[in-house]
């Protein structure tokens, strides 16, 4: 296989959908752009000579077929994931091609290890949920900071975020999206203790201490997966969370020539195992457009095959090596801090109250 691809995208016309197609022209690699509204395709490929475009419903298993016609992989932007994510697998899996999407949908992800993961690995095709900054990103961060043959006591998960502007993929997904939220606990899943734990979290610069609640995303799923952990929580600033609940908040604005916004996030992690505690972290801009990296660049090393994946519902961390994929991501900062006693010690007496 040459170093150039070509990747299907489903939702090329949404918000991440856009990044992502922008992130594959930048790296050289062909497109084709799918989705439902012929309009908005036609739209989004007016300044591109090469442009591709294809429709295709969700319930038009041919359709399906023609659109991923010519791909090396297909990456779904399209939520709710809960709704496209099967359809445009079972497409992948006719193909025999990888399948990647962005969700941040925890039934989503566990809709496709319960009805896809053992046909995929009899066909040898890697189904890769959450190649996002949910899901993945804490996926790969953690990976990277453990010993993955020893088993880890307790990871909190902590999300800052200065604001959350959401997108109306993100408000259709989270209208969708009714099911009880998952931790994990004595080293299986269980349901979000309800009232949700409220807490106080220090973030490196720029976000400092901010109030969390605990909100869990993909990311108990993908470490879950494939590490041995007993305890799994994770925390949202709330701030963030009353911006994306409040539905006067409106979506992102672009603030750069890229399109990203002024979005400011901080992934904080805090890993116990075997006696020791570990912390690393990723900052950057705009969670939606950092997602557009972090799927492309799965998409490449699965096509290129630098991956351990033999098919199968995977995670980035369990396929990757985590180190390497990391360095990859510029627009990224990824840095290992020292524990101060306050980070944990905030979180539990706040639980006591």
């Amino acid at each position: 296989m040459s170093d150039r691809m070509t990747v299907a995208v489903y939702g090329a016309a949404g918000h991440t959908g856009r990044f992502v197609v922008a992130e594959l022209k930048r790296r050289g690699h062909g497109v084709i752009r799918v989705g439902r509204d012929a309009a908005r395709l036609q739209e989004s490929i007016a300044d591109d000579r090469e442009g591709v475009w294809r429709v295709a419903a969700m319930d038009d298993a041919a359709q399906l077929d023609a659109a991923l016609r010519g791909a090396d992989a297909v990456i779904n932007c399209a939520g709710p994931f809960l709704d496209t994510a099967l359809p445009i697998v079972d497409a992948a899996l006719r193909a025999g091609i990888p399948y990647l999407d962005v969700t941040a949908e925890q039934p989503a992800l566990q809709q496709l290890v319960e009805q896809r993961d053992e046909r995929a690995r009899e066909a040898g095709v890697a189904l890769v949920p959450a190649a996002a900054f949910y899901g993945g990103l804490a996926d790969l961060l953690v990976t990277a900071a453990v010993d993955a043959d020893v088993p880890i006591e307790r990871i909190d998960i902590a999300i800052g975020l200065d604001s959350w502007h959401p997108t109306r993929g993100t408000r259709v997904a989270g209208e969708r999206n009714r099911a009880t939220r998952l931790i994990q606990r004595g080293g299986a899943l269980t349901p979000l203790p309800l009232p949700a734990a409220e807490a106080a979290w220090s973030f490196p610069t720029p976000l400092g201490e901010m109030d969390v609640t605990m909100i869990p995303f993909t990311e108990v799923l993908t470490v879950s997966r494939h590490l041995r952990v007993d305890t799994i929580e994770s925390w949202l600033a709330a701030s963030a969370l009353r911006d994306i609940r409040n539905p006067n908040t409106p979506p992102p604005e672009a603030r750069d020539e890229q399109g990203r916004s002024a979005q400011q996030f901080v992934m904080d992690i805090v890993i116990e195992q075997g006696g020791a505690t570990r912390r690393i972290t990723a900052a950057g801009r705009d969670i939606y457009a950092v997602s557009a990296p972090i799927v492309v660049e799965a998409a490449e090393r699965l096509a290129s095959r630098r991956t351990t994946s033999k098919g199968g519902v995977v995670s980035l961390g369990a396929i990757f090596d985590a180190q390497d994929f990391l360095r990859a991501l510029d627009t990224v900062k990824v840095e290992r801090h020292p524990i101060a006693a306050p980070i944990l010690a905030m979180k539990e007496a706040r639980e006591m109250r």
